[in-house]
């Protein structure tokens, strides 16, 4: 029997609604079940065939029992070997190798220094940077200020100037943070990109309060541009190697920016995103699953490894919807 776990924190809609479709499609040899982490000792195997993280981003003994069952063979999704050395501004950088459109962005040290360092710690950084050449080369305010890594829309600012940078910034603590190029919109989309070619459109408000954010109505997506926001899509999941990622894609000008696109446990609770987004997200995932399970090789690299990681980028840009999957 080839078991397909479920790990997961505080989200109750999705989880059992994961493991009741997996159950429900009754395909022999594979069963799902909400994860139970029992004592580890190292290099145990852990019995699961495929695991769904959702929450070992933040629950750190997750995020080493997941790498000792990924060392066992497990398919954890997603990666938690990439997940950990994944953030925010290297995508930007990545995103600008393979010719995916992003804001412009430049990585700001933190506001105060880390524990246990001091002025000597700093003696290879430039001080005072030059922030007319930074405010000139992301056009000016408004503008955002956002962590270098993390989640949630956390520690995030829309400044209005410098003396709001600086206020902002003063905020952060050890943050490291990135200010941004603001892109005024005309349509913005957060997209379930699952298994590499699972692709789901949402649209998006992120001006409006949490629970509003989803449109419920949205209006059909002009065909060119679909075609262009997909490929972008699935260059951006085949270059990280994300099984089960959103993408945000803000359209100015007829031209998709990729805002944010590291989500690797994104939102899929009912009450969040709507009984229709809700239905695709439950289905997708259980196919996935199921899909992973039955290629699982015992004892193997079960693992989606990106193009980057298997290829890198100097001269090997990758056609979106064409990279090769392991």
């Amino acid at each position: 029997m080839k078991k397909i776990g479920i790990l997961f924190g505080q989200e109750n809609t999705f989880p059992q609604a994961f493991v009741d479709r997996v159950n429900s499609k009754k395909v022999a040899g594979v069963k799902a079940e909400l994860l139970h982490a029992e004592e580890l000792m190292q290099g145990e195997d852990t019995g699961y065939a495929v695991i769904i993280d959702r929450i070992s981003q933040d629950v750190p003994y997750y995020r080493s029992y997941l790498k000792n069952a990924a060392l066992n063979g497990t398919a954890v999704l997603n990666n938690p070997f990439w997940w950990s050395a994944d953030e925010k501004f290297f995508n930007n950088c990545l995103m600008e190798k393979i010719g995916v459109p992003v804001p412009k962005t430049v990585l700001l040290p933190s506001n105060e220094m880390p524990t246990d360092t001091n002025a000597n710690s700093f003696r290879n950084m430039k001080y005072p940077l030059d922030w007319e050449k930074i405010f000139s080369y992301i056009g000016g305010f408004p503008a955002y200020m956002k962590p270098f890594a993390g989640g949630g829309w956390k520690n995030v600012y829309k400044v209005k100037n410098q003396e709001d940078l600086w206020k902002s910034h003063g905020e952060t603590g050890q943050l490291v943070m990135m200010l941004q190029e603001e892109i005024q919109f005309e349509a913005y989309y957060r997209i379930y990109c699952l298994g590499g070619k699972y692709i789901h459109f949402m649209e998006y408000e992120p001006r409006n309060p949490h629970h509003l954010r989803y449109v419920l109505d949205p209006k059909p997506i002009e065909k060119k541009m679909l075609k262009k926001m997909t490929d972008i899509v699935l260059k951006i999941n085949h270059s990280l190697g994300y099984d089960f990622n959103t993408v945000e894609l803000a359209v100015r000008d007829g031209i998709p920016y990729a805002i944010d696109f590291c989500n690797p446990a994104p939102d899929a609770e009912l009450t969040s995103v709507g009984e229709a987004n809700f239905e695709w997200v439950v289905e997708n995932a259980a196919n996935m699953a199921i899909e992973k399970a039955k290629a699982h090789k015992a004892g193997g690299d079960n693992l989606t490894w990106g193009t980057f990681v298997r290829q890198g980028v100097q001269g090997k840009k990758v056609k979106a919807g064409t990279a090769k999957r392991k």
